[in-house]
């Protein structure tokens, strides 16, 4: 199923549902969320405060479920919410809700960092704590800042570890097998051409250049030009485009040991499998994030199969020349206006604080 951005979600008063089943789908996902447990019509009877009848409310229930908001687990349980369930709920939270700010502490532990990847990490951590599920930091895409330099550290004679700094003070690293072995010397060599050719370039020019050029005679490079070019080649072809922060993975292990969906632990092993790897992560939530402002992906909506157990909620900021983003992964059963909230608040003042106002106190 195809997300459902902002800008295109259904609008509650578009919704078959009636204000009085919006309030009870409201009010069951609420208590699912918070209880961990199906709601039942008689417990939304005594605590719901609706002002209706235990039969409407059951009657209610009924409709619910036959238009796929929630469904029932067992026979004899009470229902739990679909992804539609929390996709209705969600779009009601966004038709009220008021743009969010951090709150002072969050905003003075962010203004500590020295650097821009403090500040990131930082946010990562204050979101994951915030959520109690894992907060990300996406730095803008490296394709739109330029390449500084490149430096080659021997690791023995068939590894080296790559380091890529761009203009903007990103540093990416990256270990990459030798075809053959290079001296100390060699590699300062190559480092220092690929330099001096390629420095002030997009990053994504360095890639196009660095092929085309392979593409060209051999002869009319050197055996070392030829090397430095092979090497850059295996460097930049799976470099990630930005650098991601990540903090809470241990948070999200927590939650599915708790919950009774099978599905969780299986979303879990292929989310961490793209955290390992960070460049198949940047690239999906690359694809996902298109459009300024916020965005939420529930369950189903996931065009990767393996994470449709769990929920995104991302928000970009702007630092005054690119737009990177921050965000939360976490279970579907997650509180939803809180994690909006934290998202928003922190996405704004990330932007508050790199751009022209503030962000020339940063460095990189």
């Amino acid at each position: 199923m195809t997300p459902v951005p902002q800008s295109r979600r259904r609008r509650p008063e578009d919704s078959p549902l009636s204000k009085r089943s919006r309030a009870i789908l409201a009010a069951v996902v609420r208590s699912y969320v918070e209880r961990g447990e199906p709601v039942s019509s008689l417990w939304l009877t005594r605590h719901g405060r609706f002002g209706v009848s235990s039969a409407t409310v059951r009657n209610t229930m009924a409709e619910l479920e036959h238009l796929g908001y929630v469904h029932q687990p067992h026979t004899s349980a009470g229902r739990v919410p679909t992804d539609r369930g929390y996709r209705c709920y969600v779009d009601l939270l966004l038709e009220a809700r008021r743009p969010a700010r951090s709150s002072a502490n969050v905003e003075a532990r962010l203004r500590r960092a020295s650097t821009v990847d403090d500040l990131l990490t930082n946010v990562s951590h204050e979101l994951s704590r915030a959520s109690h599920s894992l907060g990300f930091a996406l730095a803008p895409s490296g394709d739109a800042a330029a390449f500084r330099q490149i430096d080659f550290v021997p690791l023995d004679r068939q590894r080296v570890l790559v380091v890529v700094v761009s203009a903007t003070g990103q540093v990416s690293h990256k270990v990459v097998d030798l075809p053959e072995a290079m001296r100390p010397v060699d590699l300062t060599q190559a480092a220092n051409y690929l330099n001096g050719e390629f420095a002030g370039l997009p990053l994504c020019d360095v890639r196009a250049a660095i092929l085309e050029r392979l593409e060209q005679e051999r002869t009319l490079y050197d055996a070392l030009r030829a090397r430095a070019l092979r090497l850059a080649r295996d460097t930049f072809q799976d470099l990630p485009e930005s650098l991601l922060f990540v903090q809470g993975t241990p948070l999200l292990l927590d939650d599915a040991s708790d919950g009774d969906d099978p599905s969780s632990i299986a979303s879990l092993r292929s989310l961490f499998a793209m955290i390992e790897e960070k460049g198949r992560l940047v690239r999906l939530l690359s694809r996902y994030i298109d459009d300024p402002g916020l965005t939420i992906i529930i369950g189903t909506e996931h065009r990767t199969q393996n994470l449709q157990s769990l929920s995104l909620i991302a928000s970009t900021y702007f630092d005054g020349r690119q737009t990177g983003c921050v965000g939360i992964i976490g279970p579907r059963r997650m509180r939803y206006a809180r994690s909006i909230a934290a998202v928003d608040g922190v996405s704004r003042t990330v932007s508050h604080l790199l751009g022209p106002t503030d962000g020339g106190a940063w460095t990189n």
